[in-house]
C-alpha cells in the first residue's frame, strides 16, 4: 500500500505516468500517487511492483469515479494537481490537457464532475480554475 496523503492522511492511488508526460509527473516520477480526497499528487518509488499490485491499491482507495481510467486520466490527475500554480505550470498543464484529450478523456466533464463530488475536497478551486483553463487554453 502506498505512502499517505501529507494533508488528508488516505492512502494514495498509484498510476504509472506514461514516458510521454513523465517530465510533468512530480520529480519526473515513473509512478505517482494521487489523494483521492484532496486530489494532490506526489512522487512515489517504482518499487516494480506487479500491475495487479498496482491495480488492487487503486481499487482499495476511493478513487473518484469523475477521473477517467488509463492514460488520459493519469494525465488529467496531473494536470490536478498542478492547479495550484496555473500561471507558472501553464504549458505542463496545456501539454497534459491535451494528452488527456488524445487519450479520449473529456477534460471539462470531468473537472465538472469532480468539483460536483462531494466525497473530495479538491486543494483548489476547480470550479473557478475550469473557467481559468478554459481561458487560456482558447
Amino acid at each position: 500500500m502506498s505512502a499517505p496523503c501529507s494533508h488528508c492522511e488516505r492512502p494514495l492511488v498509484r498510476v504509472a505516468v506514461p514516458s510521454e508526460i513523465r517530465e510533468f509527473a512530480p520529480e519526473s516520477a515513473a509512478v505517482a500517487g494521487y489523494c483521492p480526497r484532496c486530489l494532490r499528487t506526489y512522487p512515489l518509488e517504482d518499487d516494480d511492483e506487479s500491475e495487479t499490485e498496482a491495480t488492487l491499491d487503486a481499487k482499495s482507495a476511493e478513487v473518484p469515479s469523475a477521473i477517467p481510467t488509463g492514460e488520459g486520466g493519469v494525465a488529467l490527475v496531473l494536470a490536478v494537481g498542478l492547479l495550484d500554480s496555473l500561471a507558472t505550470n501553464r504549458p505542463a498543464i496545456q501539454s497534459l490537457v491535451e494528452y488527456a484529450e488524445r487519450a479520449g478523456a473529456d477534460v471539462f466533464l470531468t473537472f465538472d464532475r469532480l468539483a460536483a463530488d462531494e466525497t473530495i475536497d479538491p486543494h483548489v478551486d476547480l470550479a473557478r480554475r475550469r473557467r481559468q483553463l478554459e481561458s487560456i487554453l482558447e
